[in-house]
């Protein structure tokens, strides 16, 4: 799989990458198909699926129509336990290190260890650290938990680096759906000196200028959602940026 390459340890840069976040509540057939037939002129590194509450059956069905469709891996992002699906290729495991809810730090992991011992599932051990960017979200608000400060850089930096002290493969930032502000350049910056590990970034990222400051702050995976679901002609943008950004890269090589 390609995810476990994203970056290696002390490796000071490295190519990025373009992740699709959908979210089942908010997808058609008809609308999954439109986005998988973008990518077959605009590619992205991998599709994300899942939310912070999923109240619809349609999970299932979404990674079917992704696995039929496109050889873009597939990777999971739970909520919960009873969201693991093994058609998918992989699971972001995630350990919610900026809060103190210990159902969301190890507990759901508990309940979900034997399924995925027992599944086909590549498992992506992430510290998942949710920052505050202008509104309360739905993980916050399920979770129980308060995002890390906006203007914080250095209790994130020190979260991430805890969580990969202790094991953590992953840290993934994330402003949550709908956020007012993507997370902090500043903040990402911050995350990338004091890691190794590959650094995901996502929330509010709804300009080409924002994903740019992200991918130019440290982020290796750039993680968008909403704004695609919305507006698919988006991916085009964002696939076009990684892919420049790559090329400039391989070219100061």
């Amino acid at each position: 799989m390609p995810f476990n390459h994203l970056r290696q340890p002390h490796q000071p840069t490295g190519r990025k990458h373009f992740a699709v976040l959908l979210d089942p509540d908010n997808l058609t057939e008809a609308s999954c198909l439109h986005l998988i037939a973008l990518t077959a002129s605009h590619p992205v590194d991998f599709f994300f699926v899942g939310g912070s509450l999923i109240t619809t059956d349609n999970q299932a069905g979404i990674i079917r129509l992704l696995k039929e469709n496109t050889a873009t891996p597939v990777i999971l992002f739970p909520s919960n336990s009873q969201h693991i699906d093994r058609q998918a290729d992989g699971i972001l495991l995630l350990s919610l290190i900026s809060g103190r809810n210990p159902d969301f730090l190890i507990g759901q992991h508990v309940l979900a260890a034997p399924v995925l011992k027992a599944s086909n599932l590549q498992v992506y051990p992430t510290g998942y650290m949710l920052i505050d960017t202008g509104r309360q979200t739905t993980a916050s608000y399920v979770s129980g938990t308060t995002p890390i400060p906006y203007d914080k850089p250095s209790i994130a930096a020190c979260t991430a680096m805890a969580g990969e002290l202790l094991g953590l493969r992953y840290i993934y930032l994330d402003g949550g759906s709908g956020a007012h502000m993507p997370v902090d350049p500043q903040m990402i910056a911050a995350v990338r000196t004091a890691v190794d590990v590959p650094l995901l970034v996502g929330g509010g990222i709804n300009t080409a200028d924002k994903a740019k400051a992200a991918l130019e702050a440290g982020a290796d995976v750039l993680v968008i959602g909403n704004h695609i679901e919305e507006n698919p002609g988006f991916l085009a943008e964002v696939s076009a940026l990684v892919s420049s950004y790559n090329v400039a890269l391989d070219v100061h090589r």
